[in-house]
């Protein structure tokens, strides 16, 4: 087929264009994100109980919930957690079960249990949605808060009959509702109820299709409508009266607010009044359209926007990914420009032009198949594309290389690309075996980590497939006509690298590997030493190690929480001192951004917390929008930093959480889950976590999910209390209805849903002097008798949330690491040899274990190490078959741990750690140095084959053999070079996985051409070096002429 191809003059030029083309038709078929989408099977089921206590959640709800689906095979984990008024179940499935069957099984379940209190809203039983988010929309006001609302919820109607966008979520407002607060004298004066106030309403307030008149002409329905929606009218419902004609409205005994529930569920955006709607894109869109059609839905809408509302976009994720992109395209074509240059070098323009085609029409090609496949464009597949500018031009320069040595030798330009491809055919055809076996080993890494890894080696296998058919099919024909073509004067440039190339490759690299076999046992020696040397950097803690380096967004949060029960103006207190801090900031790095500022929005959420797990008006969030990274000259590391420390220790909050928004796979630096049964016990081990943390400078916003609740009261009947024609029930639902509320109607107005609530005046609730003497009505004639006199009080607090695991309680402890001052990982490790033990000396009850970053490194390194040696045996045994000795594959094989001593040293030098990108940096580049060996190899055996000795035949194969070995690594590192000078901020993130590849490339280049000739002398010392036939001829000739 080669002779085909290189003979035939269209054949390879269609086969070309052919891969031309499917890319190009590929490319608008594959999308864009920012990391690769995998599957998370996790199902949610929350059921709600209003005003229900944590305590009395878990035991309501969850452990009736747990009970219900613990006999489910499908599910590995189940939590929950008991907040005040709601119980969160979060189910997580195997990784190949049936989402869809889980899901309707989970609801059967649920739905089923019997001994839910009937208070209960309907439970609602989803799977859990991780659909990426891509952009907010701000929509700023200085109207009413109904009107924003109203106007909000149109633009999203909007928004998405405009666009393909399919889902938008508006934040910013609670439950709109109409408000009637009956007052406390009312309520003693007319001998009734809150409760009683609500059925009325809800039997006066109605709107019901009443039947149909059936005349003989035609039909007519009945309807009975007075509903009313607006305060002024609700107001005149009759509440009482009597057989003289007076009558008692609403408005003689309440207050009607239209108004939304919650106070603290407000947003400020620039200091605005504002609400949010946030762009979310499902798993077959693509994130950079989306955000055009956003872009250019709100240009128009602009135009006709009302006066008095501004629209503006923050939190751009689809900037991130566009940054990168353009990043990484730009860090591409240099490398492709080096790798050409590198090429020039060695041989003709022409020669180096169709080397160097074989990336952008490999790549237009493997562009097809994973369109087919469904790998989509994002950060990690265009790391494997800039990492294969290198490595795929392996293939090329042995083909190339082999190719000009025969031409060199005086065979006519057809034979000599005929034969010089064949010649090394076994030995690239067992090097892309390998480099197949070593890649796939790791393309199917395990963990949320190595979900997002694994693209890059299933993409590079893609590319590699696809360079190995352009190499023997289409290469060779290019190359033949290269070769036939008029010679033009080399320059004088050229000419005088080549010149000092080959002195030093026939006399210095000859000299260089005599000494070496000479001292081969000192050299090895050495190597070995370098290489423990090397290791003990990492063992030492001179080179750390982190999960995943820091991803550098545009998006900077201060994440607030206050003592439950803390009141709204108190968190108001602290989110304007933090907010102040920051735009003093701004004002202080606005002067390096060229005239830019910083900041570009500051948004102030309050009710939210991501971190707290929980609501309320003690919780809030500010996310502060920076210019974006590519642009501007400052980390946001720095920023945080510094906001951090100018805001400084506060009295009111339990802790504020500075950090970036969460990209990235890595989960939380430090996560340590305690479990056991005693709740008090657990938080006694978790102070003790959380005082052990503290002490590490770096660390910061430690806390833990079980933190005290607000003040109860309890309450209980006193004996005797039945004389009174008092129960249980009667007392609790009437104080419900008073001081939580109760809903008496919830009307449907266009898309808005309005509840009206019937409560307690607020002002009247306020005083606890009301709450004793509050009225408990009895009987149907409106007698009533004070609390104090049928209930008994009791002071006590609980905790604000109990969380559970497979049915055991646990507690979380989080804190955030700065890097550039702790490492996480060495901070881990000195809780687990100096704490735990003696935590659970004292608290023998409870189980530790390590989440977030640490969990998902530890899976991640192990599914990568597992593969890695099944990778590496098949490597073996591939080896072994094509040289036939278990010896040889290990020479071939010794130059992979080679390389971690130049991947260990360049991250020393350069300052970095490392992390799951440089493992993955260095399993790469393993398929590129066992290339190197296996091609040397080849040749050593046969220069053995051919009659030389064991000396001659290493020295013959290195000197031979250098040209492509240094081509190849130096191409290999040049195509990477563009990304590793990178000085943008977005390139951090990547740059320790290229350190690995450049640095170790190098070293490894320059140890095989030492280690593999030291290896064979000594084999030979040994014995151990087998000679085929033709060789043991050839020496039993030379010694029988030399009797």
């Amino acid at each position: 087929m080669i002779g085909f191809f290189v003979r035939h003059p269209t054949a390879t030029t269609l086969l070309m264009l052919a891969f031309i083309v499917l890319g190009i038709k590929a490319l608008p078929e594959l999308k864009r994100e920012t990391f690769p989408e995998f599957s998370k099977n996790y199902i949610s089921a929350q059921v709600v109980l209003p005003g229900a206590s944590p305590q009395d959640v878990e035991e309501n709800l969850c452990l009736r919930m747990e009970d219900a689906v613990d006999s489910l095979g499908s599910i590995t984990e189940t939590k929950c957690d008991a907040l005040e008024g709601v119980a969160r179940m979060t189910l997580k499935l195997e990784d190949n079960a049936d989402l869809g069957r889980s899901l309707v099984d989970v609801q059967t379940k649920i739905s089923a249990i019997k001994d839910f209190p009937a208070e209960i809203e309907p439970p609602i039983v989803e799977e859990l949605d991780f659909n990426e988010r891509i952009i907010d929309i701000a929509v700023s006001a200085s109207t009413s808060k109904p009107e924003l609302k109203a106007y909000a919820e149109d633009l999203k109607r909007r928004l998405k009959l405009d666009t393909s966008i399919s889902q938008v979520e508006i934040a910013g407002f609670s439950q709109h509702q109409l408000l009637v607060e009956v007052s406390l004298g009312a309520i003693k004066r007319l001998g009734m109820s809150v409760a009683d106030v609500a059925n009325q309403i809800e039997q006066q307030n109605v709107q019901l299709p009443s039947g149909t008149v059936e005349t003989a002409s035609k039909n007519i329905l009945i309807r009975f409508d007075q509903r009313e929606v607006e305060p002024e009218r609700l107001a005149n419902i009759v509440i009482r009266s009597n057989a003289q004609g007076g009558l008692v409205r609403l408005r003689d005994i309440a207050t009607i607010t239209d108004r939304f529930e919650l106070d603290e569920e407000s947003i400020r955006f620039d200091g605005e009044q504002a609400a949010i709607l946030t762009v979310f894109k499902n798993k077959s869109q693509d994130s950079l359209r989306l955000k055009e059609e956003v872009i250019g839905f709100l240009d128009a809408e602009k135009l006709r926007t009302p006066n008095g509302i501004t629209i503006s976009t923050s939190n751009d994720l689809s900037s991130l990914l566009w940054d990168r992109l353009t990043m990484l395209i730009k860090n591409g074509w240099q490398g492709v420009v080096l790798v050409f240059l590198c090429m020039w070098l060695f041989f003709s323009l022409r020669y180096s032009f169709w080397v160097a085609m074989g990336l952008p029409v490999a790549f237009m090609g493997s562009l097809f198949f994973m369109a087919q496949v469904g790998l989509t464009i994002n950060i990690m597949t265009l790391v494997a594309f800039l990492m294969a500018i290198g490595i795929m031009m392996d293939d090329a320069i042995v083909i190339a290389e082999s190719i000009a040595a025969h031409i060199e030798r005086g065979l006519s330009k057809t034979e000599a690309v005929i034969q010089g491809v064949k010649r090394v055919l076994p030995g690239v055809v067992s090097s892309f075996l390998t480099t197949v076996f070593i890649f796939s080993s790791i393309a199917f890494m395990e963990g949320d980590m190595g979900k997002v890894l694994r693209v890059i080696p299933q993409t590079l296998l893609l590319i590699l497939t696809v360079s190995l058919v352009e190499a023997f099919l289409v290469l060779p024909n290019h190359l033949a006509h290269s070769a036939k073509g008029k010679e033009r004067k080399t320059s004088r440039f050229k000419q005088k690298f080549n010149e000092k190339f080959e002195y030093f490759r026939t006399v210095q690299l000859v000299a260089a590997v005599e000494f070496v076999i000479n001292w081969r046992y000192v050299f090895m020696g050495s190597v070995v030493s370098l290489l423990l040397i090397s290791i003990s950097l990492a063992a030492g803690g001179a080179v750390k190690f982190i999960g995943f380096p820091e991803l550098d967004g545009d998006v900077a949060e201060a994440r607030i929480i206050l003592p439950p029960g803390s009141t709204l103006e108190q968190t108001e207190f602290v989110v304007n001192r933090v907010v102040s801090v920051a735009r003093e900031l701004d004002d202080k790095y606005s002067q390096k951004e060229d005239g830019q500022r910083l900041i570009q929005h500051i948004t102030e959420r309050f009710n939210f917390n991501a971190d707290a797990g929980e609501s309320g008006a003690h919780v809030a969030t500010v996310k502060i929008d920076l210019l974006s990274a590519e642009i501007r000259q400052t980390l946001i590391n720095t920023f945080i930093r510094e906001w951090q420390q100018g805001v400084g220790e506060m009295v009111d909050p339990i802790a504020i959480v500075y950090k970036q928004g969460a990209m990235g796979p890595a989960g939380r630096a430090i996560e340590i889950r305690v479990r056991g049964d005693d709740l008090d016990e657990l938080k006694l081990a978790s102070i003790e976590v959380q005082q052990y943390l503290q002490g590490f400078n770096g660390v910061s916003g430690v806390m833990d999910s079980m933190r005290p609740g607000k003040a109860e009261i309890l309450m209980t009947l006193k004996p005797g209390a039945e004389a009174f024609g008092v129960n249980g029930m009667m007392l609790a639902s009437q104080l419900r209805g008073a001081y939580f509320h109760q809903t008496a109607d919830n009307i449907q107005v266009g898309p808005e849903s309005i509840q009206i609530d019937v409560q307690l005046d607020k002002v009247d609730a306020a005083k606890l002097e009301n709450l004793a003497n509050f009225p408990i009505t009895i009987g149907t004639a409106g007698e009533q008798v004070p609390l104090s006199a049928v209930a008994d009080f009791k002071w006590q607090r609980n905790y604000v949330k109990i969380s559970r695991l497979d049915g055991m309680r646990f507690v979380t402890i989080t804190g955030e690491v700065d890097t550039h001052l702790a490492n996480a990982s060495e901070i881990n490790k000195a809780f687990r040899d100096e704490l735990l033990p003696e935590l659970k000396q004292r608290y023998p009850g409870i189980r530790v274990s390590y989440e977030g970053e640490v969990k998902e490194s530890a899976t991640t390194q192990n599914s990568m190490a597992s593969g890695f040696i099944v990778g590496l045996l098949a490597v073996f045994a591939i080896l072994s078959l094509q040289f036939k000795s278990y010896i040889e594959p290990l020479v071939v094989m010794a130059v992979i741990p080679l390389g971690l001593i130049g991947v260990l040293w360049g991250h020393l030098l350069l300052g970095y750690s490392m992390s799951m990108p440089s493992i993955l940096g260095f399993v790469a580049l393993a398929g590129v140095v066992v290339n190197d060996s296996i091609l040397l190899v080849q040749y050593i055996r046969y220069h053995v084959e051919e009659g030389q000795s064991v000396h001659e035949a290493v020295v013959s194969a290195s000197k031979e053999r250098f040209r492509a070995v240094f081509i190849t690594s130096l191409t290999t590192a040049a195509g990477m070079l563009p990304l590793l000078l990178e000085t943008s901020i977005q390139a951090q993130v990547l740059q320790p996985l290229v350190v690995s590849m450049v640095f170790g490339i190098f070293a490894s280049t320059a140890l095989v051409l030492f280690m593999v000739p030291a290896c064979y002398a000594i084999l030979e010392d040994f014995g151990k070096v087998s000679f085929s036939q033709k060789s043991r001829s050839l020496k039993s000739q030379t010694i029988e002429a030399s009797k």
